[in-house]
């Protein structure tokens, strides 16, 4: 794997840093960043919609009249769903969305979304991001030199007081801590910031 730029918090480069290629330079799986994106939507959704169903609607235990001599159609309830206030029916119930992925293959996925994103440009690897005190101005200017607009991924080993409340207020920017990163952190973000820690902490876990 050819060495990357490194650079500081001025936007200067201050060295090279070498990657591991079986984390950045693999041959992007499709299909497997698929899945695992799908599975991390479906994992985040609670699954507590709930409906009542007509034996549990309150009333409509006395049949409301007699069977025969109305004129009218049979009728057992009147919380049956065909009336106002009845029950539902084949609506949703407390369920589990969960799917669930072998570690090899989520940590497969995050290699190939890894290998997607420094192939299209959108890596920059920074020496260390170290904050003398709180300032949202200041951290916008300095991804402004890094061209970071839009939808920001910043990945660090650790993160300080002063460098999660300068970027609180700052749209579109999520601090992660490596490696707990995920393919939808890496894949959504137009420009991902590394630290060379939070680097090596990834290929610690992954490579």
């Amino acid at each position: 794997m050819p060495k990357i730029s490194l650079r500081n918090m001025a936007g200067e480069h201050v060295g090279d840093l070498e990657l591991k290629s079986e984390l950045f330079a693999g041959k992007p799986n499709v299909a497997l960043m698929h899945q695992a994106v799908v599975s991390e939507e479906a994992n985040k959704r609670q699954g507590t919609a709930d409906t009542k169903t007509r034996s549990e609607v309150r009333g409509g235990a006395a049949k409301p009249y007699r069977q025969k001599g109305t004129g009218r159609a049979r009728q057992g309830s009147i919380r049956a769903p065909h009336y106002a206030h009845g029950g539902t029916v084949f609506g949703p119930t407390p369920r589990s969305y969960r799917q669930d992925m072998p570690k090899k293959m989520r940590r497969a996925a995050i290699r190939s979304a890894l290998s997607a994103r420094l192939a299209d440009e959108a890596v920059v690897f920074v020496d260390e991001i170290k904050l003398d005190k709180i300032s949202t101005k200041a951290m916008a200017q300095w991804l402004n030199t890094l061209d970071a607009y839009g939808r920001t991924l910043i990945v660090v080993e650790g993160i300080s007081n002063e460098l999660r409340l300068s970027c609180r207020n700052i749209p579109g920017v999520d601090v992660k801590i490596s490696p707990g990163i995920s393919v939808r952190d890496v894949l959504n973000a137009d420009k991902i910031i590394m630290t060379r820690a939070a680097v090596q902490k990834l290929e610690e876990v992954l490579a």
